[in-house]
């Protein structure tokens, strides 16, 4: 798997980070060195992290998976980019929260909520036999930057949830033509 495309997945799943930062900035108005910090390195590791357990997960069941491999892989981000389209086009928005979504259960909820896609990501890399150090590293290290660009981002802007929707349909169409693109390469078109 080149590295372009690995920076492409990464940016793709780290849309989920970047609207809720972005929500989190303009809930927050006012983010402190030490609310970005904990935002982004908790998104950050989940990405990296569920990526990891989805490839691990992935890796037992592999030699059966074989043959439709790259439909299974296929599916998976189609079904991850599908879900981010339609919440965004259903109108989804973050609920302003009045606790600071920067610490505690709320921290760990959003860090999973914002994750969850990047283990059936995982699970696609392990079932093509990709190696995963390198795209969980890639993974961790986008979500933690565009989470600090969201959070800056929510802070300067008053209404964060077109731009959020926008991003998760051009991220959710980035998946997709990525699960395409694995199709072409099995010479299945």
């Amino acid at each position: 798997m080149g590295f372009l495309t690995i920076i492409l997945i990464a940016l793709a799943l780290a849309v989920d980070a970047f609207a809720v930062a972005l929500a989190s900035g303009v809930t927050l108005c006012r983010v402190s060195g030490r609310q970005t910090f904990r935002l982004a390195f908790h998104f950050g590791l989940f990405q990296a992290l569920m990526n990891i357990i989805g490839w691990a997960g992935g890796l037992t069941v592999r030699s059966m998976l074989e043959r439709f491999d790259h439909w299974l892989a296929f599916g998976l981000l189609a079904l991850v980019a599908a879900k981010m389209i339609k919440d965004s086009i259903a109108g989804r928005e973050e609920e302003a929260q009045k606790i600071d979504p920067t610490k505690g259960y709320t921290l760990i909820m959003l860090s999973v909520a914002t994750s969850i896609d990047s283990l059936a990501v995982g699970l696609s890399f392990s079932v093509l036999n990709v190696a995963i150090w390198l795209p969980a590293t890639v993974i961790g290290l986008v979500a933690t930057l565009l989470t600090v660009i969201g959070l800056k981002l929510g802070c300067l802007l008053g209404s964060a949830s077109r731009i959020g929707a926008g991003a998760e349909i051009i991220g959710g169409l980035v998946l997709l033509g990525i699960g395409f693109n694995i199709l072409h390469q099995h010479g299945v078109f």
